[in-house]
């Protein structure tokens, strides 16, 4: 069970590790386009966010993983549907409230990001982890396969549920609320990421059985579903609402083209992409020890206390660095390019430096906190 676990919180870890660099990126590179966007962003500036792809899908898929996990240590379904219908409510409110300050020091608007995603994942899966583990097997493969069969639905279809729609199926969705300008920022819509966390408690079961079969399994798995990404984008048939051309930058922006999926909301072949390598590798990380997994392992076994500190620690740090550099202490990345400092031009290489020096203080700050959860047997605790 040992290096079950540490398999799962080593990849956990490695995918966390590497969101803290699309963060860094956001406070310390921004710019007024978006790094998917080739006709006008480098090659170094999307292959950065590219390889950040990889953190939402598996953070969520894993977190299926852990239920099913937690599942079996108490062996009460009764009290996980408990525990994941309060987890799933708290994590809907921290996004509301405390992600969402950190974020931006303000309550100007509120972002739906992650976090609410999770959240309501895990309230659905109090309900479907009552069904046979075939039912939600189906429902997860339905889902993840059969949500792009909705692309051609939009929220200004649906009226005044508009809203619905975009807590749905319809990222980027700005729903007001009230008279004043305030209202909710959807980048997060439910379907399909409720299919993976369904997927990720199915493939539970996969961590119970032997470490020959298992590393069979798993992959095999992701090699499947490398497979299907290949295929179906090769044929721009199906699985995303955006297909790949041929690039007049030459042949390596084709490749970026390839793999520029889409990610609101993830599409059938943005989810193969990425879990299909990420399945693939934990077999591989069952052997991995010594000082650097040591470390990534840290990172994975507090996921919710670094998820709110990074943020924290990184906006911080670009206060101090904007503030030194153009007498700015403030936080002008959510306002119009208007009201950005005077002179200011974007530096990738900032957002590099941004994010290997907040994984210093993070790294001794997860640590202590891993050592207060070992401790720490209170029920509070399993909810941090």
């Amino acid at each position: 069970m040992r290096n079950r676990i540490n398999s799962i919180d080593l990849l956990r870890g490695l995918v966390m590790i590497i969101m803290a660099l699309d963060h860094s990126r956001d406070f310390f590179s921004l710019t007024l386009f978006g790094p998917e966007d080739l006709t006008q962003a480098s090659g170094a500036l999307f292959m950065t966010r590219w390889v950040t792809h990889f953190c939402a899908p598996v953070f969520v898929l894993l977190a299926g993983t852990s239920a099913f996990l937690y599942g079996e240590k108490v062996s009460d379904k009764g009290k996980l549907s408990r525990f994941l219908l309060t987890r799933g409510l708290w994590l809907v409110f921290v996004e509301l409230v405390i992600v969402n300050f950190v974020w931006k020091f303000s309550f100007v608007f509120l972002f739906m990001q992650v976090i609410w995603a999770i959240g309501w994942c895990m309230v659905v899966l109090a309900g479907l982890i009552h069904l046979p583990r075939a039912g939600i097997a189906a429902f997860a493969l339905v889902m993840i396969f059969g949500h792009n069969l909705l692309d051609g639905i939009t929220a200004s279809s649906m009226g005044s549920f508009d809203w619905l729609w975009a807590i749905f199926h319809q990222a980027n969705h700005w729903i007001p609320v009230g008279q004043k300008g305030f209202g909710l920022y959807v980048m997060y819509p439910l379907i399909p990421w409720i299919g993976v966390m369904a997927l990720g408690y199915v493939l539970g079961d996969v961590f119970l059985r032997p470490q020959s079969l298992r590393r069979k399994q798993l992959l095999t798995v992701g090699g499947v579903l490398v497979f299907l990404f290949v295929i179906l984008r090769l044929l721009n048939f199906y699985g995303d609402p955006s297909p790949w051309v041929s690039q007049e930058k030459g042949a390596l922006f084709t490749v970026f083209s390839f793999l520029n999926t889409t990610k609101y909301p993830p599409s059938l072949l943005f989810l193969c992409m990425t879990l299909g390598p990420a399945l693939f590798l934990l077999p591989s990380l069952e052997k991995l020890k010594g000082k650097i997994a040591n470390i990534i392992i840290v990172f994975g076994r507090v996921p919710f206390f670094y998820y709110i500190l990074h943020l924290f620690v990184i906006h911080v740090l670009s206060l101090l660095w904007f503030g030194m550099k153009y007498g700015r202490f403030d936080t002008w990345h959510f306002s119009p390019p208007s009201n950005w400092p005077e002179g200011y031009e974007p530096q990738l290489y900032m957002a590099y430096v941004g994010w290997l020096v907040a994984l210093v203080p993070l790294y001794f700050a997860c640590k202590w906190f891993m050592g207060v959860k070992k401790r720490n047997k209170a029920w509070w605790v399993s909810y941090l």
